[in-house]
């Protein structure tokens, strides 16, 4: 009996927060889109705000794919003129992004991190971006963050939980003592694929299935534990 009791307690428990990039941290994905559209239109495929929305939480290549698939273009490349592709779209974006600064940090989400660093909960970032180390760079966050998951060592992106497991496993942690929280309704999949509560930064229908709906202005760390049930 004690020991179901000890369990309850530790399932209350939070630990750890597990957070995503763009659309959450800092709005980087409206430099996603400006690359992606610059090179679509190199293509000569549309390419506007409405559809960069299945890009959401998507990696690189997939991304690409849904792009050239807009354009019934997927068969027209090889693997290695699509890495190019890829490489490509990359290079303008890291240039876009040199101008982001800690006046890019979302509302909010400064505070709140002080505020998990002041109880002790670890901080993870689970990003589909191979900049993602150089994006928390240029605002001044590395060292708020004790793990950046390796987007290119994780096997499937998102919806799979393989990233916010990621991050989970790296503090030897199990999925009751963490939660994700994302901007992307495939984020908030792989969060629940993970065992995780997920907390959404959006609108209730972008974000529905999440456990807590919020903006990222209003997050803080009582209010999580009250809506997510759980405890320090």
């Amino acid at each position: 009996m004690e020991t179901a009791k000890a369990i309850e307690i530790e399932k209350k428990k939070l630990k750890a927060v597990i957070f995503d990039l763009d659309g959450v941290i800092t709005d980087s994905a409206t430099y996603h889109y400006l690359a992606w559209k610059s090179l679509a239109a190199e293509l000569g495929i549309p390419f506007d705000e409405q559809y960069n929305e299945k890009l959401k939480g998507v990696s690189r290549m997939e991304s690409l794919e849904l792009i050239l698939q807009n354009g019934n273009a997927a068969s027209k490349y090889t693997i290695q003129q699509k890495e190019a592709l890829a490489d490509k779209k990359n290079n303008l974006y890291k240039e876009l992004i040199r101008q982001i600064s800690p006046a890019d940090i979302l509302p909010g989400i400064a505070a709140f991190l002080q505020e998990l660093k002041a109880n002790q909960i670890k901080i993870a970032l689970a990003s589909v971006s191979k900049n993602a180390p150089f994006i928390l760079h240029q605002l001044a966050l590395d060292t708020m963050f004790d793990y950046v998951a390796d987007a290119a060592a994780v096997p499937n992106a998102k919806p799979f939980p393989d990233i916010f497991l990621a991050g989970m496993q790296a503090f030897g942690l199990q999925p009751h003592n963490c939660i994700g929280v994302e901007d992307a309704r495939t984020g908030i999949e792989a969060i629940h694929r993970a065992g995780m509560q997920a907390v959404g930064v959006g609108t209730p229908e972008e974000m529905e299935g999440a456990e807590l709906v919020t903006t990222t202005g209003e997050l803080r760390l009582a209010m999580v534990l009250e809506r997510l049930g759980m405890e320090l």
